[in-house]
């Protein structure tokens, strides 16, 4: 055990045999005077990594002290063996000074002797790769397989780490193994950089070749009077032959000056190149006259779809203007204010994506459709920034580069299905695009140019008008589509859509045929919905058992009603309406679903038990609001509507929406509430053809609600004849088809006890009474 002043190194590891210079900071200028200090000049290397000392040094002994080349004080010292550091102890100076106990090395055993030749072998080849010839002989002449091992702390290519590991590492054995798998990893990783650079070489060698061959190319072609097809004088010809607006030339004729300065090597001519095509193939001038012909546009409309009167007006007195615009020399082509904005807005299934074909037929424009569903990114609109990589235009750009054309007809599909991501708002990138007053110099982040969309006829589609933003709805001309009347369907049945689905299955008209009758019992009580989807796939499903019946017997098939049921198996929909206001305590309520109207049905029930009320079927606040609503109400004025208030303040009230798994909300529900509450007091059943809409006051007041013609409708599908609705609603009544306000007895009311007076049964009539009902 012997005491000794502890060197630290921070960026080196001594090992036994080892001669190093260990440059004098304070730190080591205190062990060094200290060792020298004693007379025999010895001292503890300790590698010091991340300021921890390693559990084992090497005891060294200063050999020279003095200055190195550049002046910096200096001292050399050799490695004599290794030592494990004990506890520190008091010294003499500013040094550490600690107890160092001397590791005796054991002989060699075992693999040893195999190691080192391996050993050896490794490292004459990573020597030779470097050219150390001396080094190479000094090993082989290296018969201590101790002093071999150790005197890999000389390789610069070991890190701190491993030279620690080698320090601490218990028998030569232990450092050769080490030794022999870091000298494998070494030559990997050296096979594998050569192979990194021979490859960078011999790539560099290709571009330089190839971008001298393509020079002097380029001095040949010069000096024979050609240009190179590809080149930057071809574009400078195209963009002054291209018909362009004037700012947009000079834009382009700017990026060709650049192309020409650019190298061919340059990533900036690429994207210059591009950019280039993107602007030469816009169609900037290029247009389709309108067809000025109303009859002839009113006949492909009418054509193509039944009903829709609202949307073929407009798209009548759209085309009436620009008619009228073009005779007095208005600027119809491009200008401030000259373009539209209609929003087709309805259920599922009624058109209003293949209404957009129509239109484009009608005007005799071209047609493009951009599906916005589930878009997050507002680059989709308004494009990329050309820096980025991959920067494309917007989805605008690309729909009239597409349709080849500056005035097409461009269906943004879903509207109301845009997201806000974590890259921008698209709808908000929209406002711009949608705006007549601002989208005639609508400017895409890739093309970086005014583009004109003034004349571009927009067509937006949504199932959810509350979906869309408020600021991009005010942009907008609304078009409701409903939903259609069972006349309807059958003749959308017979001319579009079963001559489409008999194409499809490879069947002719005179193959099969299927009778009014039959599509009209499909439509009334298979597929009773608000369009004409679940239609068409019934149709498609007969069409295929045909398919399969025409297989084995040749003669034509007729499906009428009563074939149906083979066919499609028996009826989904059935006027249930009677059956269930058989009772007192049930109302039949009309409401809008994002599948068009619907029809729904409010049951009450009360009981013994604490007063009160209980709600369920997944009613949101707006609901369960109505329900109290209607609860006072009827408390308040029972007795002057001749009900006993007695009846519903002392027992438990429930008030129930069947299909409860379905969640539901809005403000229509209070007079279907108000009335079934009040049967179950009075104990009078309402009318079995009675459906009602409408908002409810604790005074009684009607109020008005939205969605008036798809209620109605869904009322005409579920078999009702008779509706209240609330008398401000009125005006709502002008949109109906004309056969459903023919076969619906329409009653606009202002007061919730005229609606009580009018759907309530008599009470002298033969039905079982509120607490019969409780009982059951």
């Amino acid at each position: 055990m012997a005491t000794l002043p502890v060197l630290p190194l921070t960026d080196a590891v001594l090992l036994p045999g080892m001669v190093v210079p260990v440059t004098l900071d304070p730190s080591t200028q205190a062990a060094v005077d200290a060792a020298r200090a004693t007379g025999d000049q010895r001292l503890l290397a300790v590698p010091r990594i991340d300021g921890e000392y390693g559990p084992v040094g090497t005891v060294a002994t200063i050999e020279k002290v003095g200055r190195l080349p550049d002046g910096e004080p200096a001292a050399v010292v050799r490695g004599l063996t290794r030592a494990r550091i004990g506890s520190g102890v008091p010294g003499p100076g500013a040094a550490l000074w600690v107890e160092a106990a001397t590791l005796t090395e054991p002989a060699p055993a075992g693999r040893a002797r195999e190691l080192a030749r391996e050993y050896r072998a490794l490292m004459t080849s990573v020597l030779q790769q470097r050219g150390a010839w001396q080094v190479v002989d000094a090993m082989e002449r290296m018969t201590d397989l101790s002093e071999l091992a150790d005197s890999a702390g000389y390789a610069p290519w070991l890190t701190l780490t491993q030279k620690t590991d080698l320090l601490t590492a218990p028998d030569v054995t232990a450092r050769l193994e080490l030794l022999v798998g870091w000298v494998r990893e070494h030559l990997a990783e050296q096979e594998v950089t050569e192979r990194i650079n021979t490859d960078v070489r011999e790539g560099l060698e290709k571009s330089q070749r190839e971008f001298l061959l393509r020079q002097q190319l380029a001095a040949i072609r010069k000096e024979l009077g050609e240009e190179e097809p590809d080149g930057s004088a071809d574009y400078r010809a195209r963009v002054e032959g291209a018909d362009l607006p004037e700012k947009v030339r000079e834009a382009a004729l700017r990026e060709v000056g650049k192309l020409e300065r650019a190298s061919d090597a340059s990533p900036e001519a690429g994207w210059i190149r591009t950019w280039l095509d993107t602007v030469l193939e816009m169609p900037w001038n290029a247009r389709t006259e309108d067809d000025t012909d109303l009859a002839a546009a009113r006949a492909v409309l009418d054509a193509d779809h039944a009903g829709l009167a609202d949307v073929k007006d407009r798209i009548l007195e759209h085309l009436a203007v620009r008619n009228r615009r073009a005779e007095r020399d208005l600027g119809v082509v491009g200008g401030r204010g000259s373009g539209a904005v209609l929003a087709l807005a309805g259920p599922p299934g009624v058109g209003k994506t293949s209404l957009g074909e129509s239109v484009a037929r009608a005007l005799g424009r071209n047609f493009v459709r951009v599906s916005l569903g589930g878009v997050r990114d507002e680059a989709e609109i308004r494009g990329h920034r050309r820096t980025y990589v991959g920067a494309l235009p917007g989805r605008i750009v690309r729909a009239l580069r597409e349709a080849g054309s500056s005035n097409p007809v461009v269906l943004l599909d879903e509207v109301d299905k845009l997201a806000a991501g974590y890259a921008g708002d698209p709808a908000a990138a929209l406002l711009e695009v949608l705006d007549p007053a601002q989208n005639h110099t609508f400017r895409d982040h890739y093309l970086e140019v005014d583009l004109d969309l003034s004349d571009v006829l927009f067509l937006a589609t949504a199932n959810v008008v509350e979906a869309i933003p408020g600021p991009l709805l005010d942009r907008m001309e609304l078009v409701a589509l409903d939903g259609y009347t069972e006349d309807e369907k059958v003749a959308i049945a017979r001319d579009h859509l079963l001559p489409r689905q008999r194409e499809r299955a490879g069947l002719t008209a005179d193959e099969v045929t299927v009778t009014d009758a039959a599509l009209a019992r499909i439509a009334g009580e298979y597929t009773r919905e608000a369009g004409v989807r679940q239609l068409e796939r019934s149709l498609a499903k007969i069409l295929r058992k045909v398919t399969v019946a025409l297989a084995t017997d040749s003669e034509p098939v007729r499906v009428d009603v009563e074939d149906l049921a083979r066919y499609l198996g028996r009826p989904k929909h059935t006027p249930e309406s009677a059956e269930r206001t058989a009772v007192p305590g049930v109302a039949t309520g009309l409401a809008v679903t994002g599948a068009g109207g619907d029809v729904l049905f409010v049951e009450a029930s009360s009981m013994e038990g604490e007063p009160g009320l209980t709600l369920t079927g997944q009613l949101g606040e707006v609901m369960k609001e109505s329900a109290h609503i209607a609860l006072s109400y009827l408390r308040s004025n029972g007795r002057r509507l001749g009900l006993d208030p007695n009846a519903l303040a002392g027992r438990r009230i429930h008030l129930h929406v069947p299909a409860g798994a379905v969640p539901k909300d809005g403000p229509s529900a209070g007079v279907t509430m108000v009335t079934a509450l009040a049967s179950l007091a009075g104990g009078r059943p309402v009318r079995p053809e009675f459906g009602m809409t409408g908002e409810v006051t604790l005074s009684g007041r009607v109020l008005p609600v939205g969605g008036v013609k798809q209620k109605l409708l869904a009322a005409h599908r579920a078999g009702l004849t008779e509706v209240v609705v609330p008398e401000r609603n009125e005006p709502d009544l002008d949109d109906l088809p004309t056969e459903v306000r023919q076969a619906l007895t329409i009653h606009t009311l202002a007061d919730v006890a005229d609606v009580l007076a009018l759907a309530l049964r008599p009470a002298d009539a033969d039905t079982p009474t509120g607490d019969a009902l409780t009982a059951a």
